[in-house]
């Protein structure tokens, strides 16, 4: 099956929000074994949307719309697919009872005559009832091809493929198998990977495709298997992560979305009872955001101390005046001093550090722009490694916080 999504909406083209719905229901349709086909983003114009609708026409099995769905005039979703499909409005009564319970019993306002019209549905649609809000879902058909509308907010679009979209394709459609698996990499180039898996690669099963998902610092390797039996795929994707990590075992950190670094880590900490400290220049607290990310963070990360200035590395962090004048403020030296400040500060097992000129100027120091030096203290000593990784100035940041978090990783494993 295929599938193509429409959000509705001007906000979207013009940059003001961000489709985050398409992205649920691309996920929530990869789930039951549907392809998505095709995104498309279209103004509020008539003639747009049924251009849209008339373009998917017999070329995919299911349309999904979101927006266009509201009380106000420019909401015109619900008149354009009566044009479509050759209908008109109907009043719903079970829709206008909803309504009118909403708007006086939980808004405690009297319903208006616009509040009303949400009730208005084409004669023919199969009403998708929507009990966190006033706009119902659609579901019509034209030929080959089903059409199925939602309201644009997303709290209540995603209430309604949960609960009335998914359960009805389930229910209609024959569907294959897609199961995905991603193997999470890091410390390692695409280039370099796909040279080393290359034979592997090439000898894959024709039912399953191999994705290269690059990231600064680390890349997602995600296997998407199809077919109509779920446990032969199962035992085929096994079989080729097994022989991935004979391959290159050494930057695999883990399977899955859910094991991104600061996850494994975090429960590399938790199992040898091991704390965390951080103090970050360069990085200016991202490391720390992406730690505290992770429910339970608090019981190995103890706290860090964002010592972006050079005043305030010396005047919060401790770090030593003398070494920063000798060494410059992006060195390895100051690197383990604020490492070994940080870990004696908060009383720590290990603590990261990290300095460097992210650019796009100099600051500070004389140091060559993307230059960044990563320091870990450990329970037994501490040391650096010096980086240099480019620009612009994200990557560098980027590239530097996922690469403190590899230096831990491995570090961590050693013992």
């Amino acid at each position: 099956m295929k599938a193509a999504i429409v959000t509705i909406g001007d906000e979207i083209l013009i940059g003001q929000i961000i489709d985050t719905n398409s992205s649920y229901i691309a996920k929530a349709l990869d789930k039951i074994g549907i392809a998505t086909y095709e995104m498309f983003s279209i103004s509020d114009e008539k003639d747009h949307i049924l251009q849209t609708l008339h373009y998917f026409q017999n070329k995919v099995d299911l349309v999904i719309v979101t927006g266009g769905l509201g009380p106000t005039k420019d909401d015109i979703t619900k008149k354009t697919f009566c044009e479509y499909f050759n209908d008109n409005l109907v009043e719903d009564a079970v829709v206008l009872a909803h309504v009118t319970a909403l708007i006086e019993g939980f808004y405690k306002r009297p319903i208006t005559q616009i509040n009303k019209e949400q009730a208005l549905v084409p004669s023919r649609a199969e009403i998708l009832f929507n009990k966190i809000g006033t706009a119902p879902g659609m579901w019509m058909e034209k030929e080959k091809t089903v059409y199925i509308s939602l309201p644009g907010v997303p709290y209540e679009m995603q209430y309604l493929v949960n609960n009335e979209v998914i359960p009805r394709l389930v229910q209609k459609f024959k569907r294959p198998y897609i199961i995905h698996k991603t193997v999470m990499t890091y410390g390692r180039g695409e280039s370099l990977l796909a040279e080393q898996i290359e034979t592997w690669e090439d000898n894959l099963p024709k039912n399953i495709k191999l994705a290269y998902l690059p990231a600064p610092g680390r890349v997602r390797l995600r296997l998407t298997a199809r077919g109509e039996e779920e446990e032969v795929l199962k035992t085929a994707l096994e079989a080729q992560i097994k022989a991935l990590y004979q391959l290159i075992g050494e930057v695999i950190v883990g399977i899955g979305e859910e094991e991104v670094i600061e996850v494994v880590v975090g429960n590399l900490l938790k199992e040898k009872k091991a704390t965390l400290a951080l103090a970050e220049s360069c990085t200016g607290g991202k490391i720390a955001e992406m730690i505290t990310s992770v429910p339970g963070a608090s019981s190995y990360f103890k706290g860090s101390v964002v010592s972006y200035a050079t005043e305030s590395k010396i005047n919060v962090l401790g770090v030593d005046k003398t070494l920063i004048n000798d060494f410059s403020v992006v060195s390895e030296q100051v690197a383990k001093n604020m490492a070994l400040q940080a870990q004696q500060l908060f009383k720590t097992d290990y603590a990261i550090a990290t300095t460097g000129n992210a650019g796009p100027e100099k600051g500070d120091s004389e140091a060559n722009v993307g230059t960044v030096y990563i320091a870990l203290a450990t329970p037994e000593t501490v040391y650096c490694e010096e980086f240099n990784f480019g620009q612009p100035r994200v990557k560098v940041v980027d590239r530097a916080v996922n690469k403190a978090f590899e230096i831990l990783y491995k570090e961590i494993l050693k013992n």
